[in-house]
């Protein structure tokens, strides 16, 4: 396993990073096709053997029992020194006013929950899920770089936003000598590549690590067109790949994406996954994509997959069809306005 540095930092990690999301509570609301514990044990401690030292998970995945269970196996399994662990604010878990966002109240409390679950007293990468907009971002800044200095977190990292909104954060750490991101986490793929128009030049830039989130397109680069799958109809992101949410032009394109990846790997000998991951190696401003593992093969592909080097030509076959998209930033309009009641204790209903 190869490792190196993330963004502007020391921080050294996998060139792979090990995707949480699928750990949790089967069936939960949440994320309803998420593993048991019995289940996620033995692909850590597969990943570990192998070279895994990145794992990232959030407040909000299976309501905080993916951190639960990560917390547990690397206590049980690993030094937690020589792991990297990452982990996510602003969503949460709970509907409360105060309980989720980027604001000093919500953050905080945040984190200490998430400490709390993970069984640790730092988190090596915490991350904005999304952008705020109700919070002041000098108020979120301030509080990252309060966590830092507390010795809670060891760097901070951000996830999906528009390019401008990460400058701007950026500019005000830098302005007011605070801590700055040194990782963006946004989705891309070789179905999503809206974010090579700013926020990966920008990250290049600045030096930033990149650290993709559905590399695999939630897995239809992985199988044949049009594939069902339970996961295809319970996540939001994935139906933006499926035909019926597509106009039949842009269809016909993603398809014809898909069928690259199939070719190349079929010429290979090697699987669909294994190639869409590649591809994100050979990219000089990905740092490590986040290979969801939910099954054993999902491990073996990610491994697998840096060990190969694409040649321009297998590169370019799989880019040429590409068709822009509607970008999408999940959460940039801020905070829903949740209708919630107060968890009042020791009261009896008037």
């Amino acid at each position: 396993m190869k490792y190196l540095t993330l963004g502007h930092s020391g921080l050294k990690v996998s060139q792979i990073c090990f995707g949480c999301m699928s750990m949790g509570t089967p069936g939960n609301p949440a994320h309803p096709w998420a593993i048991d514990e019995s289940e996620s044990r033995p692909l850590i401690r597969e990943a570990l053997e192998n070279g895994i030292n990145f794992f990232d998970t959030a407040n909000g995945y299976s309501l905080g029992a993916s951190e639960e269970h990560l917390g547990r196996a690397i206590k049980d399994m690993a030094d937690r020194d020589e792991v990297v662990i990452a982990t996510k604010g602003f969503f949460g878990w709970t509907q409360g006013p105060n309980t989720r966002g980027n604001s000093r109240k919500g953050l905080i409390q945040q984190l200490d929950a998430s400490l709390k679950r993970l069984g640790t007293d730092f988190v090596d990468l915490y991350q904005i899920h999304r952008y705020d907009k109700d919070t002041p971002i000098e108020e979120t800044m301030e509080t990252l770089h309060d966590l830092v200095k507390a010795g809670k977190v060891r760097y901070i990292g951000a996830s999906s936003m528009a390019a401008w909104q990460f400058q701007e954060a950026q500019n005000v750490a830098q302005a007011n000598g605070w801590t700055k991101f040194i990782s963006m986490q946004c989705q891309y793929s070789l179905l999503y590549r809206e974010e090579e128009r700013e926020m990966l030049p920008f990250c290049q830039a600045s030096n930033v690590g990149v650290i993709p989130w559905s590399p695999l397109a939630r897995g239809v680069l992985t199988r044949d067109w049009g594939t069902q799958t339970e996961r295809t109809g319970t996540d939001r992101h994935g139906r933006a790949y499926t035909p019926s949410a597509l106009d039949k032009f842009r269809e016909s394109q993603d398809k014809k994406v898909v069928g690259a990846v199939a070719e190349i790997a079929a010429q290979r000998g090697v699987t669909r996954a294994q190639i869409g991951l590649a591809w994100h190696h050979a990219k000089p401003y990905i740092s490590a994509p986040i290979a969801g593992i939910g099954k054993a093969n999902h491990l073996k592909d990610a491994i697998a997959s840096t060990r190969i080097e694409l040649t321009d030509e297998e590169i370019q076959a799989m880019e040429k069809e590409y068709m822009d998209r509607p970008a999408v930033v999940s959460g940039l309009a801020g905070i829903p306005r949740w209708q919630f009641k107060l968890q009042v204790k020791g009261t009896a209903e008037s």
